[in-house]
């Protein structure tokens, strides 16, 4: 008697894993929020070309063309993984152009909190377990190429021929066991090739970018003509972190966010000053706020990595090295920038206070570093309160309000602020910006906005306490926050206000029809972020230049 042995228990096991493997992979969403047990129902077109290409090709070629199918469906799953992570903190997939510095960032706050060990063991697992990933699947697709579909040829092609004429039927009816989740599956293929086209056009997008560069109206103003109504002034541009139009508009984050603004209205205008407020749409949201910084200074629309590297290698002109040519002294305070930045350098400014030179002794507090009203203590004190200096341009991040939006400090009397020891008592509560994710959406969101109220507090009181009649300061939010806080919407919509002792300056504005007092209303003007420094300039310049 003939025949082939049974396999083994063990053997058919593998090839079932290699199976779950495989039609796992091409099944699984690239957003945490459908993945669903219906979301794993599907027909997936994927493997039934790829077992047709299998059994088309030569034996000797099965091997390579296996390992290539299963290492190409390994990398489509570490970018799907990717994609999750994104689209829960940016609301937005990964881009393969760009995000790899968001990564870098990543491992930057890892060492922050982990110290550089912990740092690097992060990194490395991360490495094996995206090497591990391409090695099971490449593993999987293997076994199921060579267990199962060519020693069973006659029935991989009836299979094959079923299951296309399932998956075409179910194409053309559109059938779903539940909404939004299609029998007919094509979801890893639609997904590769979408960002292969992504990736063709941002390379064209850098091309366009560089015929934007040199528009500049105000490139060959003089000196002299530039920014001569805000002639001896001190202009402050305060962002504050993730200050989106959601703290103001939503249901119950926006009545004290609001209230509080109203108020602070009431109390810079019981000491001189008056306040004119709108939005701008910022060009990212959730993070990247250098993205936004960018945009605000160049007058440029840079909503990518590589935009934002690109400008880099450029002579653009900012708000930064304009104010310097009229004469002011131009400075950074920077209390987020711990490590080395090249950008400050591009930027040009007479002077950079990183974490490290701003003199604070207490906790930090992940990537918050340290309480905002430490920060505009440190830069009244170092820069503002001394007597041999002319006007100040500053540029000064507001921090506090970064994710994970706790612990957060209280708001103290300025006189016991000293040297931020007095925050000590923080010590050891502090978590990562992902911790938002795990925590309570609720809590988070009412985390959030206690940091947003906290920074306004510190910054209007702030000009209570130091401003005199040349003091303007701009206010404004970089982006929206994480959608945790802001759920899914399109809005990158972030308040700016501008406050001023001195009525000459606001004068200058009232063509721009923004509302009065620190909050901007429902229907107040929006404008794209990277229009506001041709605004400025035209405002406050004598020579008025068109677009």
């Amino acid at each position: 008697m003939t025949g082939t042995p049974p396999r083994p228990v063990a053997g058919r096991a593998l090839t079932a894993l290699a199976g779950v493997v495989v039609f796992g992979a091409l099944l699984l969403p690239n957003d945490v929020d459908l993945i669903t047990p219906a979301a794993f129902l599907g027909v997936p077109v994927e493997a039934l070309f790829a077992a047709t290409l299998v059994l088309a090709v030569p034996a000797r070629i099965r091997p390579a063309l296996a390992g290539l199918i299963g290492s190409g469906l390994g990398a489509v799953t570490v970018l799907k993984v990717l994609d999750m992570g994104f689209f829960a903190t940016l609301n937005r997939p990964f881009d393969l152009l760009s995000d790899w510095r968001n990564l870098a960032n990543a491992a930057i706050f890892v060492r922050q909190a982990a110290g550089e060990g912990g740092a690097i063991a992060a990194g490395v697992a991360a490495a094996l377990l995206a090497v591990a990933v391409v090695a099971l699947t490449s593993w999987a697709v293997a076994r199921l190429v060579r267990c199962v579909v060519v020693p069973h040829r006659r029935a991989a092609i009836a299979t094959i021929a079923v299951g296309t004429a399932v998956w075409t039927a179910c194409l053309g009816a559109g059938a779903r066991f539940v909404p939004d989740v299609e029998l007919a599956s094509d979801s890893t293929a639609t997904l590769a090739l979408y960002r292969a086209l992504d990736v063709r056009r941002d390379v064209l997008d850098l091309g366009r970018f560089a015929t934007e560069v040199p528009v500049d109206p105000f490139r060959a103003t003089p000196d002299d003509q530039l920014l001569t109504a805000l002639r001896g002034k001190d202009v402050v541009f305060a962002f504050v972190e993730s200050y989106g139009r959601v703290a103001l508009d939503d249901p119950q984050l926006g009545p004290p966010t609001r209230a509080l603004l109203d108020d602070g209205t009431k109390q810079l205008e019981e000491t001189g000053f008056a306040s004119r407020s709108a939005y701008l749409t910022s060009s990212t949201t959730g993070a990247g706020s250098w993205l936004a910084h960018a945009t605000f200074l160049s007058g440029l629309w840079i909503d990518s990595q590589h935009r934002h590297d690109a400008l880099e290698h450029t002579d653009r002109q900012t708000l930064v090295t304009d104010f310097g040519r009229a004469g002011w002294r131009t400075v950074g305070v920077m209390p987020g920038v711990f490590l080395d930045w090249p950008e400050g350098a591009w930027y040009g400014y007479d002077r950079i206070y990183d974490f490290s030179q701003l003199g604070y002794q207490g906790p930090r507090m992940s990537f918050a570093t340290m309480p905002d009203q430490y920060t505009l203590k440190a830069f009244e004190e170092l820069e503002r309160a001394r007597t041999d200096r002319g006007p100040l341009m500053a540029e000064i991040p507001l921090v506090t309000s970064h994710a994970p939006w706790t612990p957060l400090p209280p708001f103290l009397p300025w006189d016991e602020v000293g040297d931020g020891s007095v925050y000590d008592f923080l010590d050891g509560q502090t978590e990562q910006p992902e911790a938002i994710l795990t925590r309570d959406p609720a809590r988070v969101r009412e985390d959030y906005a206690r940091s947003i109220r906290y920074s306004l507090t510190s910054l209007v009181s702030y000009v209570q306490t130091h401003g005199d009649d040349d003091l303007v300061v701009v206010l404004l939010g970089d982006h929206q926050p994480s959608p945790v806080v802001t759920g899914t919407t399109e809005n990158r919509e972030v308040p700016i206000s501008i406050v001023a002792k001195d009525p000459a300056v606001l004068d200058r504005i009232s063509g721009w029809r923004w509302q009065d007092g620190l909050r901007p209303g429902p229907h107040a003007p929006v404008w794209r972020m990277d229009a506001f420094r041709q605004e400025l300039l035209q405002a406050f310049s004598d020579t008025v230049h068109g677009p």
